[in-house]
């Protein structure tokens, strides 16, 4: 958890701590990146808690950095923790490749609920027999949870590869961003109308050559979205 507010934290540790959470605690965006740089020297993480409003950095910028770790550490839930209320700032958190986000104040049972849709989504893939799709140039490798483009890794969020998967194992079927986010969450869970449209264009900028007339995720207008099953591209 990165987090200034040390009342905050000890709060959320506590609670968390009661409900089978291990939690580490850094108060700066630098101790926390240094902890998760070392996480391979033993330790091990399964997700962030990263406040936006930091003493020595922005949020924002510290999870661009935690998405730009190598392997498998830029693949770590994110679920940012804010006292803004702007609408925006929760886009520009998911664009960044946040997984969530949740306004302060909050109540502890919705953060550990959170939380655990959170590890749930990670953990969890598609009802399918195949462990690898391939779509033309594009590879979903189901098992190792990762997406190739060209026998390039594209590195996406966890919520962003399971969304993509689930498309994928509907390919050519319409599917709106209600069925999208029943699909990924897999229960209601509040969120507000540009999620979905968020990690969306996230996707379309790691697999599409053309992010702006994209091929493989198309829109249909006042529908939802339809990941394209015949692909040539």
């Amino acid at each position: 958890m990165i987090e200034d507010d040390q009342r905050l934290a000890a709060m959320v540790a506590t609670y968390l701590g009661q409900n089978g959470f291990a939690v580490q605690h850094s108060a700066t965006a630098a101790e926390g990146l240094q902890q998760l740089q070392h996480a391979n020297d033993g330790e091990s993480f399964a997700i962030v808690l990263l406040d936006l409003m930091l003493p020595d950095a922005d949020g924002l910028d510290v999870c661009r950095q935690i998405r730009a770790f190598p392997a498998p550490l830029n693949a770590l839930p994110i679920v940012m923790l804010t006292a803004k209320g702007d609408p925006m700032d929760r886009v520009v958190g998911l664009e960044l490749g946040a997984d969530d986000y949740i306004p302060k104040p909050f109540e502890p049972r919705e953060l550990l609920a959170r939380l655990r849709a959170v590890l749930r989504r990670q953990q969890g893939t598609p009802a399918t027999e195949q462990h690898l799709l391939r779509f033309g140039r594009l590879e979903i490798d189901l098992d190792a949870r990762v997406i190739r483009l060209d026998d390039q890794d594209k590195p996406v969020t966890s919520y962003q590869f399971n969304l993509l998967a689930a498309m994928a194992d509907r390919a050519g079927r319409v599917l709106s961003r209600e069925q999208l986010m029943d699909a990924v969450k897999g229960e209601p869970l509040e969120a507000f109308d540009r999620s979905i449209d968020v990690h969306i264009g996230r996707l379309r900028a790691a697999i599409e050559d053309d992010p702006k007339q994209p091929k493989r995720i198309i829109t249909v207008r006042g529908a939802g979205y339809v990941f394209a099953k015949a692909q040539d591209v």
